[in-house]
């Protein structure tokens, strides 16, 4: 399987408070050459990024403190490029170019593993810890699980925020991701603080039709 690149690991793992950077014309162009059905696209962007979609599964399901046989992990890696495929490829065709192509997988990958891995039965849990499987953890503490689950919707809302335009990025970015009160936003944007929580209404439901928003708190 394709190994993954260190520019395309650099997108998994931080949540920066930037604009994430935009997606290299090369990306673009095979993105439409796989919407347009075009002769061994698909293949191309398989080989290219089968490697990421792996490293995501594999993070997401080591930060739950679990284990996949190599089948199970080849089946996640596939249903994964299924979400991307299914719906006349709506996930593909919502790339909009104004984030990078690993940081938007990132996202629709990590998703993907994360509704897998809570649909499984308890009772394969419990069979994969008494047969040794999967080692048998202490429980996370309450504060680390919200930071990692902070984390998350940080990357998800970022990527989310290439959705709008941006002057409702700034207005979401400032409320959600920096924590401003509506009269810190009005004083740095100059907008009237009644105009700011429609605004943000909004933005949220724009950012709630994105079908990269699955399971991402926007509201």
């Amino acid at each position: 399987m394709t190994v993954v690149g260190e520019s395309e690991k650099g997108a998994i793992g931080s949540a920066a408070a930037a604009p994430l950077a935009a997606a290299s014309a090369q990306d673009r162009q095979l993105v439409q050459a796989c919407l347009a059905s075009t002769a061994g696209a698909w293949d191309e962007f398989v080989g290219r990024f089968a490697g990421l979609l792996g490293h995501v599964v594999d993070r997401t399901t080591a930060q739950r403190h679990r284990s996949l046989s190599s089948a199970d992990r080849d089946d996640l890696i596939a249903e994964v490029l299924v979400e991307l495929l299914k719906n006349d490829a709506a996930a593909l065709r919502a790339f909009a170019g104004r984030s990078s192509l690993p940081t938007y997988l990132t996202v629709i990958a990590r998703r993907v593993a994360v509704r897998a891995l809570c649909r499984e039965p308890e009772s394969t849990r419990s069979g994969q810890q008494a047969h040794g499987t999967q080692p048998a953890l202490e429980p996370q503490p309450a504060d680390r699980r919200n930071a990692e689950r902070d984390l998350i919707d940080r990357e998800e809302i970022e990527v989310l925020l290439c959705r709008l335009d941006e002057s409702e990025a700034r207005l979401v970015r400032l409320h959600h991701l920096e924590s401003r009160s509506y009269g810190e936003i009005s004083r740095i944007t100059g907008l009237p603080i009644g105009s700011i929580g429609p605004a943000l209404s909004r933005a949220r439901q724009k950012m709630r039709e994105s079908p990269a928003a699955g399971g991402v708190a926007t509201g």
